[in-house]
Parts: structure tokens; sequence; C-alpha cells
């Protein structure tokens, strides 16, 4: 299946789709040429380094202390494989889908998913609060495997790289993972939710934001050189942030930090403004 659809289905819904996203976006940039996100314009002032995965302020912005200028992450599309019960199939209603390792099927699938180990780490600030960790929030966090395929789509009787996890004392939620393909289309990216609390997201309540984070192309281009990555090789090299139908507008706050190595385990980080 091409998941290219994944990108055109946020381009054509029409004005009332895209209108809210416009005047959100628009609203953030006002704020930015305020100065209150200063930091955040220092970032998108480097966006060689910031797709090369190097150290660059969109770091310095993401920061985990009390901060007035944290901004919202922007709102983007949950795609066509949400599997949130939006659009078909709902692993939220999965016993043992509040979970750190999604690697593994649950509810009586067995499949485990191949790929260089990665962990995907986000903290949670509130905005509201000043850039305070949102604490006890919950994460809803899915993405494609090391061939492309979404579970319980393209293979309908698995279920992992799915699950959620709730917000610690620091705001942080971590998820043991692989690290995703790259396919037509899309620029590689980890997709997710976030609710109140693990009791919303299990219910598949309402969200407070639906996101993607960008994945550093420095690490994409490490770990599509091992084996079983050998088709992303291909599909990864006329990709771009800036032409990306998610990120081209704007993705400094949605770009993962990397540490670690692909023969060991990857840590991607990200801070996420609720």
């Amino acid at each position: 299946m091409s998941h290219a659809d994944d990108t055109i289905e946020e381009h054509d819904r029409g004005l009332a789709y895209d209108l809210p996203k416009l005047i959100s976006r628009r609203r953030a940039m006002s704020l930015l040429a305020g100065g209150i996100g200063s930091v955040a314009l220092a970032a998108c002032g480097s966006s060689s380094d910031d797709a090369a995965g190097t150290t660059t302020a969109a770091t310095t912005q993401q920061t985990t202390s009390a901060s007035t200028d944290v901004t919202s992450i922007a709102d983007e599309t949950a795609g066509p494989f949400p599997g949130d019960g939006s659009n078909g199939p709902n692993v939220l209603s999965e016993s043992g889908v509040v979970r750190s390792d999604i690697t593994k099927s649950i509810g009586g699938a067995s499949g485990t998913a191949g790929g260089v180990p990665t962990m995907i780490e986000m903290t949670l600030l509130d905005v509201a609060g000043g850039g305070k960790p949102l604490v006890g929030a919950a994460v809803y966090l899915w993405h494609c495997d090391r061939e492309g395929r979404y579970s319980m789509y393209d293979i309908a009787e698995e279920n992992y790289l799915r699950g959620v996890q709730e917000s610690d004392a620091d705001g942080k939620v971590t998820f043991k993972s692989i690290f995703p393909a790259a396919y037509p289309g899309r620029w590689p990216h980890v997709h997710f939710e976030v609710y109140e609390s693990v009791a919303a997201a299990t219910a598949a309540g309402s969200k407070l934001k639906t996101s993607q984070i960008a994945l550093p192309a420095k690490s994409c281009e490490q770990v599509y050189a091992t084996d079983g990555y050998e088709q992303s090789v291909q599909t990864f090299s006329p990709l771009s942030l800036d032409t990306d139908g998610v990120f081209s507008d704007g993705y400094a706050g949605q770009l993962a930090t990397a540490s670690g190595d692909v023969d060991s385990e990857l840590t991607m980080r990200l801070n996420v403004g609720v």
C-alpha cells in the first residue's frame, strides 16, 4: 500500500479544515515576531543544521525548566492510520495498550517489529503554566515499521508500534520502539496524540494535541544504511523537510534531537508544548 495518502488526506479537506490550522500558525508567527519565540526563530533560520540532526537553537528552545517562551507544538493530521477508532480499528480499547515497550503486539496478536532499537522520549510542557512539566497527561504514539507498514491497516492482524504512556513528575513519557522506515511522499516521522489523562486516552476521549515528530536526517541516513532498511535508502533520497506536506510550513519545534548509535540503541527526544 502507498502511504502518500498520509500527505494527501490533510490537504484535500477544503477550507473548513485548513483555515483553523492557518489561523493557529499565523497567531504563532505573530507571537514569534513579537519576540516571545526568539529562540524558535533562531532555530528556523538553521534548517540545514536541524535536518542534519546537529545541536541548534531548536534544542535550546526545548528546555524542561519553567519558561515563558514555550509555545504550543503545531497541530498536524493524524493521517489515515491512527488506530484510535476515528478511522476504523481502535487499539486504545485493548488491554495492555498502556505500556512503554511498543515493539510487540497485544491482545492475542504475537508479532514483534524488527529494526534498530530506538527510545522515543517526549517531555510535555504546560504552555499556559509557563512551561512547567505537564504531569499526569497521556500520550498515544504510533508509527510505521521497518518496511513502511502500519499495523492494524497494512498488517491487520498486528497492532505493534502503538502504545500509551502517562507523563511522570517531569512531564516525560518514554517509548521503547524501533526506527521507522522512509516511505514515498513523507519525511520519516512519528505520530502522537496528547490526552489529559490515561483514562481519557483509553476511552478515545477529546485530544489536547495531535501532532508529529520529524526524525533527524543524520539518524535516518545512519539507520537506513543497516540491514533490513534497504528499501528506505532510495525512498529517503528525494525527501526533504522543506517540501514535506506536513513539515514544510515549519518544523523547528517538531524536530527530534538524537543520541546513541545504530549498533546499540538510538534515543529521539522532543519537548512538546501543550
